[in-house]
């Protein structure tokens, strides 16, 4: 942690300073944040980034690099949302690791989950530059503080995700697909992101197909979509009863960032299979004969539920019982790390989780920004929260 950063906040916040970040966020995205902004960014050391973008990109080339993994990753996909011409690797990458402090005093990560799909990539720029104008002045050293990695900074950052999502196209011919996209929490990140790539969501029903081809209406205007920034959840769209104009195994002449496959791909089925020191042991279901004896200490998770859905934790014999036989191999038991409150705060110490934002750039996956979620709660989710101060979505910025 940067302790000289933490105790600069410190000494400036008041409530009135909260209130006009808060007010700023909202003009520039013009539509409601519906979930909590903590009153402060998070302040961290560039050893200790570094350290977890290591370990999310070796943890990514782990399985990327094992063909008995992706041969297993393959066959988990199911048929529905196997792409005619999908992403031969994942454009998009993120890795969550939650913060403990050992028994030495280093503070470390310890894997969360992985997963092969967008983040939110303009929300979480203007969030931290957002944070960044609301603190004091360069004399107090906050022009040492970036929110980018890799040497990246505005400008930069920019460029390169407007080559990843865009690519050579016109703006107007790529979309970013979600189911109702005005209903969705992560609305905000929609507008940013049309406002600095020019990329416009659309609901999935507003997708018309000619043969080989997709259109939508721009601005009243027949459009052809030749790239598809993907951001439906694949359970969303199934619970929604949403229909599609096209058939994910379709021959169509239109380009996928987030396609469907990769969602299930690099999920937390990967996690029995990763091999590193910050993974917590975690076992399929199936591969379990019984609970463990020290089953308090344990998690059960759904594989494929998004946003902690369906998480249980200290397991039950009924809790297990209740799963079919033939859908255990869809369900993880994790060992349950108690993450160490690091952060800091007038309301008391605060646990974080801390998301690496990769994309793959010139053949490697590139580490951009950061995602920081506040909480002293049992999870980092709003709903183990509720009614705390100094929780919720936070930048990471570095110095």
């Amino acid at each position: 942690m940067l302790d000289w950063a933490r105790a600069q906040f410190d000494r400036t916040f008041s409530e009135a300073r909260h209130q006009e970040f808060l007010s700023s966020m909202s003009r520039q995205l013009s539509v409601p944040i519906e979930f909590r902004l903590s009153e402060t960014p998070c302040f961290f050391s560039q050893s200790l980034m570094q350290s977890l973008v290591d370990a999310a990109q070796v943890m990514t080339e782990q399985l990327l690099s094992n063909h008995a993994y992706r041969v297993a990753a393959d066959a988990i996909v199911p048929e529905q949302f196997r792409l005619a011409h999908g992403e031969t690797l994942p454009t998009c990458v993120q890795v969550d690791f939650g913060l403990v402090r050992t028994a030495s005093g280093k503070t470390e990560g310890r894997l969360v989950e992985l997963q092969a799909f967008p983040s939110l990539y303009g929300f979480q720029m203007v969030l931290a530059e957002t944070a960044l104008a609301h603190l004091q002045g360069p004399e107090t050293g906050v022009n040492r503080l970036t929110p980018y990695l890799d040497g990246l900074d505005h400008e930069s950052y920019v460029a390169l995700m407007r080559r990843v999502l865009v690519g050579e196209h016109d703006p107007a011919h790529v979309v970013l697909l979600e189911v109702v996209p005005e209903r969705q929490k992560t609305r905000p990140d929609f507008v940013a992101t049309e406002a600095t790539w020019g990329i416009r969501a659309i609901d999935t029903s507003e997708v018309i197909r000619e043969g080989r081809r997709l259109f939508y209406r721009r601005d009243g205007v027949r459009t052809p979509i030749a790239r598809i920034y993907n951001r439906v959840i694949p359970d969303e769209l199934e619970r929604s009863g949403a229909t599609l104009a096209f058939d994910y195994r379709d021959d169509l002449d239109v380009q996928w960032i987030g396609g469907p496959g990769w969602f299930f791909r690099i999920s937390k089925f990967s996690l029995p299979w990763l091999d590193h020191p910050w993974v917590p042991e975690t076992r399929f279901l199936s591969d379990v004969p019984g609970l463990p004896p020290d089953r308090d200490q344990w998690i059960l998770k759904p594989l494929f539920s998004f946003a902690g859905g369906g998480i249980l934790f200290s397991p039950t014999d009924d809790d297990v019982a209740a799963i079919p036989i033939d859908q255990r191999h869809l369900y993880v038991l994790q060992r349950r790390v108690s993450f160490t409150p690091v952060i800091r705060t007038p309301h008391g110490d605060t646990q974080a989780e801390l998301r690496i934002m990769m994309v793959r750039d010139a053949g490697r996956y590139r580490a951009v920004l950061t995602l920081v979620r506040m909480g002293r709660g049992k999870m980092m989710g709003v709903d183990h929260n509720k009614g705390l101060a100094f929780v919720g979505a936070s930048a990471g910025l570095v110095g």
